[in-house]
């Protein structure tokens, strides 16, 4: 068993640090406390705030600049290099507000998948996706401000420490699994076809889902880039939608990005492109006032997109697949692609379809190693499940 790292600004929150290492030790765990105060002040930590920032590409004088926010982003850069180079991690705990937190998560996110990573934050209530990403990372509600211990504060953070204790003190269940592992993404709408992709795979695939709600295909590429998938079927690319349109579950400007890196085998479509994001029907930005909607729950509301944006689409996408030289197919589902994009469904456009298609074909360069191929199916239909299937066993043969 390695240690645990409790993380924070000793400065202003050095007793409910020192509260917290102290009761990860009592539960028999190793615990290193380290300051990330923005100043050198010294503070009694076991690793100074001086040390982490001398991980810092420029050095320490990068970080203590007098300038609050410049110091904030150059430390958590210094710690996320810092805590990345440990070799005896169990867990890492961070406590804070929105300064804190902003400090701690880059270096958490870092971290591989299943490394036991905890914030007691202030913002836990919020949005905490721009602290979260596609990382496992555990975020507690601090419920009363983190200034000083408290009958309130000395609960939350006791149930903390001792989560990460019990986390760090238990190894999780070795896997057994030796099956390649291949991820899919997936959406309400494409449910029908990842199912019956998975079904095909057969017993000797461990089909990895994910929910193309934009952390959820961050979250497939981070496992892509981990080296923890052999290959993707990326049916839903809905997330691009909402990146080039505002919508609420937008892909990074990474998207497609570890394809290229790895050069996986990857089949992917044009799942879901049919539709931007919102929350309720009232948060609809107004520019978007006369468009056509489709209220899919109370808490969501379906844009549908133009042959404008589709023509935008089909060429960031094909942009991308450029840039991926391994073995890469892209099939078109002339039929519809969503379940609500079909024949009588509230979204069923051919001419918008069609601009996506035509900006695709237009724009993504064939050859040997990346095709693009159209099937005169829906996405949901059985025998589109099929060829993704079977495009799959050609670009990965050994699957």
């Amino acid at each position: 068993m390695g240690k645990v790292y409790v993380a924070g600004t000793c400065d202003t929150k050095g007793e409910e640090l020192a509260y917290v290492k102290a009761l990860v030790e009592a539960e028999g765990v190793a615990a290193t406390l380290v300051d990330l105060s923005t100043h050198e002040a010294g503070t009694g930590a076991d690793i100074p705030a001086s040390q982490v920032a001398s991980w810092h590409p420029e050095g320490p004088g990068a970080v203590f600049t007098g300038d609050r926010g410049r110091s904030v982003g150059a430390m958590a850069l210094a710690f996320e290099r810092f805590i990345t180079a440990r070799p005896d991690i169990a867990g890492v705990i961070g406590l804070g507000g929105s300064g804190g937190t902003a400090l701690v998560a880059p270096a958490m996110r870092a971290l591989p998948i299943g490394v036991p990573k905890l914030i007691v934050s202030t913002v836990a209530s919020g949005n905490v996706a721009p602290y979260v990403g596609p990382s496992d990372i555990a975020m507690m509600y601090a419920v009363t401000d983190l200034a000083g211990l408290n009958r309130i504060s000395r609960t939350i953070l006791a149930n903390a420490a001792h989560a990460m204790a019990g986390m760090a003190r238990t190894a999780p269940p070795q896997a057994t699994d030796s099956r390649p592992a291949v991820g899919l993404s997936m959406f309400g709408v494409t449910t029908a076809c990842v199912n019956q992709v998975s079904e095909r795979l057969g017993g000797g695939i461990d089909a990895l889902v994910f929910h193309a709600t934009g952390t959820g295909g961050q979250s497939m590429e981070k496992l892509a880039d981990s080296g923890l998938l052999a290959g993707l079927i990326d049916v839903t690319t809905t997330e691009v939608c909402d990146f080039l349109m505002g919508g609420v579950f937008p892909s990074t400007p990474d998207r497609f990005g570890a394809v290229a890196r790895t050069k996986l085998p990857y089949v992917g479509s044009c799942g879901a492109l049919d539709m931007v994001n919102f929350g309720a029907r009232e948060s609809v930005p107004a520019a978007y006032a006369e468009r056509l909607f489709y209220i899919h729950n109370p808490q969501v509301t379906l844009m549908r997109t133009t042959a404008a944006e589709n023509d935008r689409m089909g060429r960031w996408i094909g942009e991308r697949l450029n840039a991926c030289d391994g073995e890469v197919r892209f099939l078109i589902p002339e039929g519809g692609v969503s379940a609500i994009d079909a024949p009588g469904a509230p979204f069923h456009d051919p001419q918008a379809d069609a601009a996506l298609f035509a900006a695709l074909e237009a724009t993504v360069k064939a050859t040997t190693r990346r095709r693009l191929i159209r099937l005169p199916h829906h996405i949901n239909d059985p025998e589109f499940a099929d060829a993704l299937v079977a495009h799959f066993r050609d670009v990965a043969p050994g699957l």
